[in-house]
């Protein structure tokens, strides 16, 4: 039983020394910009995520909306590429803004990766 146990930790070590971490991606271009006017207005929070692992995988992204003091108004997470993995060195384009409900206060966005998967 040891040894069956053993070998698949070693079978499977190689694995989880190669996992995509949320360093492997980086978000680039990232725009905003208010679609509309008036009580039509929406946002348009778009970019690309870029995958830099050696292994295809997907990644989920953050943004932060926040007023003139850095104060955080809304807060989202979405996963670009849904449950498809992005190929190394591949990107995919996302417009994350459909997730927020317009407020004139916000003024700025800090954009990230929060988590990384592989489908």
């Amino acid at each position: 039983m040891k040894t069956l146990l053993a070998s698949a930790l070693l079978l499977f070590a190689p694995l989880a020394a190669h996992a995509c971490a949320s360093t492997d991606f980086v978000v680039q271009d990232f725009k905003m910009k208010v679609v509309g006017s008036g009580m039509g207005a929406h946002l348009s929070l778009s970019g690309q995520l870029v995958n830099h692992c050696a292994q295809a995988a997907a990644a989920q992204i953050s943004i932060d909306a926040k007023d003139v003091s850095g104060k955080v108004l809304q807060s989202k997470k979405g996963w670009p590429a849904g449950t498809t993995n992005i190929a190394p060195g591949q990107s995919v384009d996302f417009d994350l803004g459909r997730l927020f409900r317009f407020d004139p206060d916000m003024q700025s966005y800090t954009v990230g990766v929060a988590d990384v998967r592989t489908w």
